[in-house]
């Protein structure tokens, strides 16, 4: 048994109470959060077993099969009650340590637990009475249906004057917001998860070097890459990769979701490589682009220079103040100037960056966003829109809720790049080289901190890694 980090419970207990505030202020009520369930790969074999975010956010308990219930007075008083699996000994030999109601209670500070076996005759009583539940809407499948089944139970003890909450509020809501802010104990974790999957990076490209110099009986393949991955994940004390490893030889780095296969990988593909790991409940996310033996070539580095560019210009335009959308009209701009200067977008089609960007030209070859929230999750909950903000009307007269401004302690990525597919009206040097370069930045007033910084991207910086 891992005990609990006091510092997360610290901060769990002021989540606890900060949601319960909020709560207050619309009359108070009962916050049910489920965790994850347990999902079977095949027959008697489960997928590895993730909490659900939210859950964890707010309890720091990584078990399954629980529920934390939080029941909150007008006036902010609250009380916590956590549900998770009985002690059971005899199980604990085929599964592992499991707290029990009485353990979990102490460690992990919430006022009461129970046996997740008495969920539907205590929930029942928890809700009655009260003016509201707050659970997270359309996160779990059939959740609605208990939910209903609960509150049916409380309706059915009508003539023993008690009473259903009336009001149902969609419990993301709050904690989307609350989980936008990273404080200073996740910022210390996504730095280390950072540190973590920047390492994997490194140890890919030296592995790709190595590969191509001095291929294994098979040839060298994807598959050999992401294990270096994986590998240096679990080495660095991770527990998982954050998402799917993407390792992209050659043509595959064109297929935006593509995963780490067999394909050949050979000394003249560019690799594309979008992998991180998952530490302590916080994603990293991290794509770095160089040659599997170790030199770019002409064309690969005309790509790649722009490509590059346009992330650190995107990077220089990340910090507090600016809309979420700036970074990435930063890139654009970059990007949109290098595929006229290579040729690869006609000026004939469009003679300037303002038409290529007016006409979505570029979008052949640049067709995602820049950026996206990271947290506990990789792709993180968070409103893109900014609060109480009127919608704008663009030139062409839809409307559109303004951008988020960021703000010191938000979190995102910063993730150009450029695909560019063979086809008869591209020249062949340009044919089948994919690149995009990721990093993970907390925002700051005044500029942002890279976090995923270890990972190498200067050309001389990769190219040196892999020679040596």
């Amino acid at each position: 048994m891992n005990a609990p980090d006091t510092h997360l419970l610290a901060r769990c207990a002021a989540r606890r109470r900060s949601l319960a505030a909020q709560m207050a202020q619309a009359g108070g009520g009962l916050a049910i959060v489920p965790t994850a369930p347990e999902v079977m790969r095949n027959r008697d074999a489960d997928y590895p077993y993730r909490h659900d975010s939210y859950f964890y956010y707010l309890t720091g308990f990584t078990e399954p099969q629980g529920l934390l219930a939080v029941a909150v007075e007008a006036d902010g008083t609250m009380h916590s009650t956590l549900f998770c699996r009985p002690k059971d000994v005899e199980r604990e030999i085929w599964d592992g340590f499991r707290y029990g109601p009485d353990a979990a209670r102490d460690a992990f500070g919430v006022d009461a637990a129970l046996s997740i076996a008495q969920l539907d005759a205590e929930l029942p009583r928890l809700m009655a009475d009260r003016a509201a539940i707050w659970w997270p809407f359309a996160t779990h499948s059939g959740f609605e249906t208990r939910v209903e089944g609960w509150l049916s139970a409380v309706r059915g003890q009508a003539r023993a004057g008690r009473r259903a909450p009336s009001a149902q509020y969609d419990l993301c809501a709050a904690l989307d917001e609350m989980r936008l802010f990273k404080d200073d104990y996740e910022l210390s974790v996504l730095r280390r998860a950072a540190a973590i999957s920047a390492d994997g990076h490194r140890r890919a490209m030296q592995a790709a070097a190595r590969g191509t110099r001095q291929p294994p009986p098979e040839g060298l393949r994807e598959y050999h890459l992401e294990a270096e991955l994986l590998r240096a994940f679990r080495a660095g004390g991770a527990q998982s990769p954050a998402y799917g490893s993407i390792v992209a030889a050659g043509a595959n780095a064109c297929v935006l979701h593509y995963r780490a296969d067999r394909a050949a990988v050979r000394a003249d593909d560019l690799v594309l490589i979008d992998a991180a790991c998952e530490l302590d409940g916080y994603a990293s996310d991290i794509t770095r682009t160089f040659p599997a033996g170790g030199r770019f070539s002409g064309p690969q580095r005309q790509l790649y220079d722009i490509v590059l560019e346009a992330q650190l210009a995107a990077l220089a335009a990340t910090r507090a103040g600016v809309r979420f959308n700036g970074p990435h009209d930063a890139a654009l701009r970059i990007l949109a100037q290098g595929l006229l200067d290579v040729g690869l977008i006609s000026r004939d089609v469009a003679p300037d960056v303002d038409a290529v960007i007016a006409t979505g030209a570029y979008r052949r070859f640049y067709m995602h966003r820049t950026s996206h929230w990271m947290g506990m999750d990789v792709h993180d909950c968070g409103d893109y829109a900014e609060p109480g903000e009127a919608p704008e009307t663009l030139p062409d007269g839809t409307r559109r809720p303004p951008a988020r401004i960021l703000r010191p302690g938000m979190v995102l990525t910063i993730e150009p790049g450029l695909y560019v597919r063979a086809a008869d009206d591209i020249p062949a040097a340009f044919h089948d080289i994919g690149i995009r370069i990721e990093d993970d930045v907390a925002v700051r007033e005044t500029d942002c901190e890279v976090l995923t910084h270890a990972a190498p991207k200067l050309v001389a910086e990769i190219e040196s890694l892999m020679r040596d």
